[in-house]
C-alpha cells in the first residue's frame, strides 16, 4: 500500500519549489501570444542585476535540472528558469515543434517579462535552443553557454547512440515509458551507479514523462539540427563557452573540437574530468565555478 500511495517525484517537487522559493524566485506563467503559454521561475520582478536565462533539455522541466545553478546565482543575478514548451506548465496551440519555434518562445516571454539583455545556458537539447536564441537575436543575448549539447549533431550520430543505447527508437532513450527503458536512460546520462526500486522509477515517469508525450515524440522529430548529414552552423558573435563531461554518452567528448570551431574565435571549451551528461547536477559545484567565471570576465 505504500507503494501506491507515496510519491517520491512529488515530494521531490514539493522540495524542488521550496529551494526555489529560498533562493527569491516565484513560479509564473505568461501567456506570450495568444496560443502560446510559457512557466517559468524567476525573480517577482526585473531588478538592475544582470539577467541569466537557464534553459533545460529533455526530461524533468527547468527546475529538476537546474537547481543548483538557480540556488547558486540568484543572489547576483536575475535568474529565469523557463519550462520550454510542452515541458512542464509550458503549451502551445502552435503545430510548430522546431527548437528554432522554442527560442522565439523564449525571446517573446523574455522581451514580454521586459528582459532586453541577457546571458543565456542551456544543456542537451536547451544547447539546441540557446543557440538558435543567440544566433537568431544577437543584440540581445551577451554570453552564451552550451552544456552537453552537440549543436554539431549529425543524422548518423543519432544512429551510433541508437546502436550503443540497444534502442531501436531515440525516444526510448529520451522519453522512458517504463522502469527498464529508465534504468537504461539513466546509465547514458549519468555517471554515478544509483538504485530505485522499480516502484520509484515508475512514479517518475507517470509524474515526469508521460504528460505532452505526442508533442514530445513530435519535438524530437522535428528538430532542424541532426536531421542530415550536413551541419549547417553559423559562427556566433558573441562569447561562447561550451561545458561537457569527459565521459558523456551521450554527445561523447569528441564532438567538442569541430563544434569549438564552428561556432567561432569566441568559443572556448572546457572540459569537466569524469562528468557525465549532467555535471551540472553531478558536478554542480564545479560547473557553478567555471560558469561564474566565464560570466566575470570582461568581453
Amino acid at each position: 500500500m505504500g507503494a501506491s500511495c507515496f510519491s517520491v517525484a512529488s515530494l521531490c517537487a514539493t522540495l524542488l519549489r521550496r529551494a526555489a522559493t529560498a533562493a527569491g524566485l516565484t513560479s509564473q506563467t505568461v501567456d506570450i501570444d495568444g496560443d502560446t503559454t510559457i512557466h517559468f521561475w524567476g525573480p517577482p520582478a526585473a531588478t538592475s542585476k544582470p539577467k541569466l536565462v537557464l534553459i533545460h533539455g529533455f526530461g524533468p522541466p527547468s527546475l529538476w535540472q537546474w537547481r543548483q545553478q538557480a540556488a547558486f546565482f540568484a543572489g547576483e543575478y536575475d535568474v529565469y528558469m523557463p519550462d520550454l514548451v510542452f515541458f512542464g506548465e509550458s503549451f502551445s496551440k502552435s503545430p510548430d515543434r522546431s527548437e528554432v519555434f522554442q527560442a522565439a518562445c523564449m525571446a517573446r516571454l523574455l522581451e514580454n517579462l521586459g528582459v532586453t539583455r541577457y546571458s543565456v545556458v542551456g544543456t542537451s537539447y536547451g544547447g539546441f535552443v540557446a543557440y538558435r536564441l543567440a544566433s537568431m537575436w544577437p543584440e540581445r543575448v551577451e554570453k552564451v553557454v552550451i552544456a552537453s549539447s552537440a549543436v554539431n549533431m549529425r543524422r548518423s550520430d543519432n544512429v551510433r547512440l541508437m546502436q550503443k543505447a540497444d534502442v531501436d527508437k531515440i525516444e526510448d532513450l529520451l522519453l522512458p515509458v517504463n522502469a527498464s527503458q529508465m534504468w537504461s536512460s539513466f546509465r547514458f546520462v549519468v555517471s554515478r551507479r544509483v538504485y530505485m526500486p522499480n516502484f520509484v522509477l515508475n512514479d517518475f515517469i507517470n509524474k515526469l514523462y508521460s504528460e505532452n508525450r505526442k508533442e514530445k515524440l513530435e519535438l524530437l522529430k522535428e528538430l532542424t539540427i541532426g536531421k542530415d548529414e550536413t551541419v549547417n552552423l553559423s559562427p556566433l558573435s558573441q562569447e561562447v563557452l561550451i561545458v561537457w563531461g569527459e565521459n558523456d554518452q551521450i554527445f561523447p567528448l569528441e564532438k567538442t573540437e569541430e563544434l569549438k570551431k564552428l561556432l567561432g574565435e569566441k568559443a572556448r571549451l572546457q572540459v569537466i574530468k569524469k562528468g557525465s551528461h549532467v555535471p551540472q547536477l553531478e558536478h554542480a559545484s564545479q560547473f557553478n565555478k567555471i560558469l561564474n567565471n566565464f560570466l566575470h570576465e570582461l568581453s
